[in-house]
């Protein structure tokens, strides 16, 4: 299976509390949440959801389990109109949490992966299929990057700058260059951003 993430994420570099105003989102004093929400028009959904619809596995940070189980996990159809295909995809196919401190899932179709986090990984991509996706996960899309375990990298970007909460990327960390495979812009100027890792960059001699 090829590994995908794919994140939402504001115009500097915020992917805390996109959805709305639980208690994840306001950890820290972050009084932001819901930044993402009515964003994006009707193609952006349309590409949503089939990103979800091609999923064969879902890969999740624990936090962001968390807050699915507690949502999509506990959704109806008729409670999600226009989002149908995320919430059967989430609610069918395999799902993966890389977590040390989760036991006993109650989402039905959850695997946690607590020991040797990048040979299960590893196995995982190994297995005949499609896509292992991560969605949102950002120290989890941080590690994997940083062990070049991602095929491909989807950015959301919703025109806001918030000037606070959780960013993708810290201030400091490992370089990284990316090929950009597609690109894309919407009518409400959310952009689409597909990426392939390459390596790292390239820079000028001293």
């Amino acid at each position: 299976m090829k590994l995908t993430t794919i994140t939402q994420v504001t115009l500097d570099g915020v992917i805390q509390g996109n959805g709305g105003a639980s208690a994840e989102d306001r950890r820290n004093g972050f009084d932001r949440g819901g930044w993402a929400r009515g964003k994006g028009d009707n193609d952006t959904h349309a590409f949503i959801n089939q990103t979800y619809q091609r999923a064969d596995a879902f890969l999740l940070g624990r936090r962001t389990y968390e807050l699915f189980a507690g949502s999509w996990g506990s959704l109806t159809e008729q409670d999600v109109p226009g989002w149908e295909p995320v919430l059967r995809a989430l609610n069918t196919q395999p799902k993966y949490v890389a977590s040390t401190t989760l036991a006993d899932p109650e989402w039905s179709g959850t695997t946690v992966l607590s020991d040797d986090l990048a040979t299960a990984i590893a196995d995982l991509e190994a297995t005949p299929g499609g896509e292992l996706q991560v969605h949102g996960s950002g120290a989890l899309t941080r590690w994997l990057l940083q062990n070049d375990l991602v095929d491909e990298m989807t950015l959301i970007v919703v025109p806001v700058v918030l000037g606070q909460g959780a960013r993708l990327f810290p201030g400091a960390g490992p370089d990284l260059a990316l090929d950009l495979i597609e690109s894309r812009v919407d009518s409400k100027g959310v952009t689409i951003q597909v990426y392939r890792p390459a390596g790292r960059p390239q820079y000028a001699p001293a």
